[in-house]
């Protein structure tokens, strides 16, 4: 396999290409660095097995380019967060849907064994059904959960006229290592680490009550690799929830963070939690079935969320130090 990761300089990219280089496929980054970062993928700059192509997924001829000899995709590079889209809907649109198309389409005319996407769970929307099933979706909240909705709609279309081969996975609340704890879009688990470990409270919108399925990053890495390297077709042109499989709230968040920086030793009184107003878009309670993806792909879980807090604590500690 020749793998084109697209937005592989990112959080999820970048620990992805090194799981890739580990199992000694060929790895070809593509990444115009908008939120991914260089010094993600630094360590992999000379490796034999890993070469980066600096382009935008706006741009049709550079994802044609990048696609060049590839037998497989793996399509991370996206604009993330619901606030974001909400607040800039038209760069949203344009990275998120038409930038897929354009990779989409180049994946068509390379003839791509399997074009393996990251999804969202932002796609079940004002769904109250819990927990939340591939069938079973809502409307969607932001401009955010629209792009990751049409992406899973044109990918059955391109299976359906073209027979472009697709897995697409939705990721829920990812955390871990590489993630951007900076900037007024910074995802929950990074920022509050950062804010405890620089001594300023941490705000939660709302009260608290809100859950979420945390999931670690090596779960996502795994799920996505067993996309990838699945041989049976009848996993094919499907959507799969790659979750931990259990909710906790915000609340409940703090206080494994807060337990994970005491157990190092380094700030045993940390401040208290700051109360703030409910975000735009957010809905109240999120949690995954995995049941499908369990017995298509034998996906288990395999970093439980205090684990995983407790080894992205440990990463952001050494990466300040």
């Amino acid at each position: 396999m020749k793998i084109l990761v697209t937005g592989g300089a990112g959080f999820i990219g970048s620990n992805l290409c090194e799981a890739l280089i580990d199992r000694n496929y060929s790895v070809h980054c593509m990444d115009n660095f908008l939120t991914g970062k260089r010094s993600n993928i630094e360590p992999f700059l000379n490796h034999p097995h890993f070469s980066l192509f600096e382009a935008d997924i706006r741009d049709l001829d550079a994802c044609r380019k990048a696609m060049h000899s590839c037998t497989h995709v793996i399509h991370l590079a996206a604009l993330g967060s619901v606030p974001r889209s909400i607040d800039d809907p038209l760069t949203s649109n344009s990275i998120n849907i038409d930038g897929f198309l354009n990779v989409l389409q180049s994946a068509k005319e390379h003839n791509i064994s399997r074009f393996v996407f990251a999804a969202s769970s932002s796609t079940y929307g004002d769904s109250a059904v819990l927990p939340k099933v591939e069938s079973e979706i809502g409307m969607p909240l932001s401009p955010y959960a629209v792009g990751k909705y049409v992406n899973e709609l044109y990918a059955h279309v391109y299976a359906l006229q073209y027979h472009l081969p697709y897995i697409g996975l939705r990721y829920f609340n990812v955390f871990g290592k590489h993630q951007d704890p900076n900037g007024a879009y910074a995802a929950v688990i990074p920022k509050f680490i950062a804010q405890y470990l620089s001594g300023e409270s941490p705000i939660i919108h709302g009260d608290g009550s809100i859950t979420r399925d945390f999931t670690h990053v090596d779960n996502v890495v795994d799920a996505t690799l067993r996309a990838l390297e699945n041989q049976d077709p009848s996993v094919d042109n499907q959507i799969y929830n790659v979750a931990y499989g259990k909710s906790t709230s915000l609340i409940e968040l703090a206080k494994l963070i807060e337990n994970a920086i005491i157990k190092n030793g380094k700030n045993n009184q940390l401040p208290a939690l700051t109360f703030g107003p409910f975000r735009k878009g957010d809905i109240p309670h999120s949690l995954a079935s995995i049941e499908k993806i369990k017995k298509a792909l034998n996906y288990k879980p395999i970093v439980s969320v205090e684990e995983g807090i407790q080894k992205t604590v440990d990463w952001m500690q050494q990466s300040i130090q």
